[in-house]
C-alpha cells in the first residue's frame, strides 16, 4: 500500500469507510510524521499523541459496532494555537497565554470532533495571530523563506504530511497566504459561515475560521464538518450547510469567471506567477467558462481600511491584558496593540464606511456582470526571505514582503464573500504559489467546483517539498 502519509484526507477516509485501514494507523502515521520532520519544520506548539491515540481507539470500536459518523470519523487533524480546545493548551503563540487551558471548546472544534474528527496537535501562530513576530516554523520548501501567517503551523503541517488537514485563521489573508505558500488549499468561506465563537480575536468583524489541505475535496469536507449556525457568535449566519461535494464534478461550462487586471495583475506581481494564472485563465476557458474582464477602482481603499479595523477591533481586546501583562508581550505585538488605541473613533467609523463603500462596488459588479467567481493570483509573490519580512522592497514598490503578500487578499475578508486558494505553480526557484477565487456569499459549494474543475486536469497538489536533512 502506498504510504499512507502521501494521501489525501478524502482518499484516507475512504480507505477507513472501506475498512482497509484503522483509526489508529492514521494516527500514528501522523505521529511518527511529526517525529521525523519537527525537530526541522516547527510546526506544532503542543501534540497531543496519547489523547489522539486513546480517540482513535475509540473511534475504531465505534465504527466497528455502528459504522461511522460521516467522512471525517477517525481522521486526525490540526488546529491553530488561538482555537480553544477545552483542557488542551490554548496559547496563541503568546507568553502572555502560557500554560492557558481553556473550559471550553470553539464551536469549529465541538463541531469537528462530534462529526468523530481527533486532534493531533495544536499548531503554531504568530503572537496572537497578528503576524509581526517570527514563530519557530520553517518552510519545507525553503527553509530561509516565510512559510507563511499567521495559521503558519497549520501550512507546515499539511505539507509536512504531519496532518491530512489543519484549521487556520484568516482576518487578511491569514489561511491562503500559507495555503499559496506551502501548496495546498485554503478557504476563507463566507463570513458568519463557521462560528468564531472560542477564537482568540485579531479583529471580530473580519475574521474567519477555514481549513487548510492538500486538495480541494479534502477542504470541502473539512468545511462541512465544522460549520453551521452558532446563536453563541453574534456574527454566526443562520444558513444551512450544504454539501459542498454534491455538485463539485459539474465541471465550469457556462459559468462566468470575472478578472480584475488593475489590481490583481499589476507591476508588482512577478512574471512567472502572472504568466501561470493568465495560463489557468485560459484552461477555464478551454473547459468552458467565460472571462469576463471588470473594473474595481474601489480595490484601492481596501488596504486602508482593513488595517484600521483591525487596529481598533485587535486592540479593544486586548486594552486589559496589556495594561497588566504588557512586559510579556513580543515588542512588535504590544507596538501594533498600542497603535490601535490611538487612532481616534472617526478613522474607524470611516474605514466602515469604505468597507461598505467595497462591498457595494463588488457585490453590484457580481450582480451587474452576472459572475459567478471572481480569480486573481493569491499573492503578488511565491514569498520572501526570513531576513527581509519587514524590509522596504528593493524594487521601489512602496510596501514591506509581508504587506504585499497579503494584498490581493484581505478584501475578501472586508467583503465577507468566499475566497479559495488552489495551488496553479513552482517558480524556477522551486516555491510554489496559486490562484484565488473569490465567489458569491454562501456560495462556497460552487467556489469549490470550479476549483476542481482546475485541480483535476493538473498534478499540482501532488507536488511534494523535500525537507532538507531529512
Amino acid at each position: 500500500m502506498t504510504d499512507l502519509n502521501e494521501l489525501s484526507l478524502s482518499e484516507v477516509s475512504d480507505l477507513l469507510e472501506a475498512g482497509e485501514i484503522s483509526s489508529v494507523e492514521l494516527v500514528e502515521v501522523n505521529l511518527r510524521a511529526i517525529e521525523k520532520t519537527e525537530p526541522v519544520v516547527h510546526a506544532y506548539a503542543s501534540v497531543l499523541a496519547e489523547e489522539a491515540l486513546e480517540a482513535a481507539r475509540a473511534a475504531d470500536e465505534e465504527i466497528a459496532a455502528s459504522g461511522r459518523r460521516g467522512p471525517l470519523h477517525g481522521l486526525p487533524i490540526g488546529v491553530k494555537d488561538n482555537i480553544y480546545t477545552e483542557g488542551r493548551l490554548t496559547e496563541c503563540g503568546s507568553r502572555v497565554m502560557a500554560g492557558f487551558l481553556p473550559d471550553h471548546s470553539a464551536t469549529c472544534v465541538v463541531n469537528l470532533e462530534r462529526a468523530g474528527a481527533i486532534i493531533i496537535g495544536k499548531t503554531h501562530c504568530h503572537e496572537f495571530a497578528y503576524g509581526v513576530n517570527t514563530p519557530p516554523s520553517r518552510s519545507p520548501w525553503n527553509m530561509d523563506c516565510y512559510p507563511g501567517g499567521s495559521s503558519i503551523g497549520s501550512g507546515v503541517a499539511v505539507t509536512s504530511r504531519s496532518s491530512f488537514g489543519a484549521l487556520g485563521t484568516d482576518t487578511g489573508g491569514s489561511i491562503r497566504v500559507p495555503a499559496s505558500i506551502n501548496n495546498l488549499v485554503g478557504m476563507k468561506a463566507s463570513f458568519g459561515r463557521v462560528s468564531i465563537y472560542g477564537v482568540v480575536p485579531v479583529a471580530w468583524s473580519l475574521d474567519h475560521v477555514g481549513p487548510m489541505t492538500r486538495r480541494v475535496k479534502d477542504n470541502a469536507l473539512l468545511l462541512a464538518g465544522m460549520a453551521g449556525y452558532d446563536p453563541k457568535d453574534p456574527t454566526s449566519a443562520n444558513q444551512p450547510v450544504p454539501d459542498f461535494c454534491a455538485d463539485l464534478e459539474a465541471g465550469v461550462a457556462g459559468l462566468r469567471i470575472g478578472i480584475e487586471r488593475d489590481y490583481f495583475f499589476y507591476d508588482g506581481v512577478i512574471d512567472e506567477i502572472r504568466e501561470s494564472v493568465e495560463s489557468v485563465i485560459a484552461e477555464y476557458q478551454r473547459l468552458g467558462a467565460e472571462i469576463v474582464e471588470i473594473s474595481l477602482p474601489e480595490l484601492e481603499i481596501t488596504q486602508d481600511a482593513l488595517f484600521t479595523i483591525v487596529l481598533c477591533e485587535g486592540s479593544t481586546w486586548h486594552r486589559k491584558l496589556i495594561r497588566e501583562q504588557g512586559d510579556k508581550y513580543d515588542p512588535a505585538t504590544r507596538a501594533i496593540v498600542q497603535l490601535g488605541e490611538l487612532l481616534p473613533a472617526t478613522h474607524y467609523l470611516a474605514a466602515q464606511q469604505a468597507r461598505s463603500l467595497y462591498r457595494t462596488a463588488l457585490n453590484r459588479a457580481f450582480r451587474e456582470q452576472r459572475l459567478d467567481a471572481m480569480l486573481g493570483p493569491t499573492m503578488p509573490i511565491p514569498t520572501a526571505p526570513l531576513d527581509m519580512l519587514n524590509a522596504p522592497r528593493a524594487d521601489g514598490y512602496p510596501d514591506t514582503p509581508v504587506g504585499s503578500m497579503c494584498h490581493h487578499t484581505f478584501n475578501a475578508n472586508l467583503a465577507g464573500l468566499p475566497a479559495l486558494s488552489v495551488p496553479c505553480g513552482i517558480t524556477s526557484d522551486g516555491l510554489p504559489f496559486g490562484f484565488q477565487l473569490t465567489g458569491r456569499a454562501f456560495d462556497e459549494a460552487l467556489v469549490y467546483r470550479i476549483a476542481y474543475a482546475y485541480e483535476r486536469e493538473h498534478d499540482w497538489h501532488e507536488r511534494k517539498a523535500e525537507i532538507a536533512g531529512l
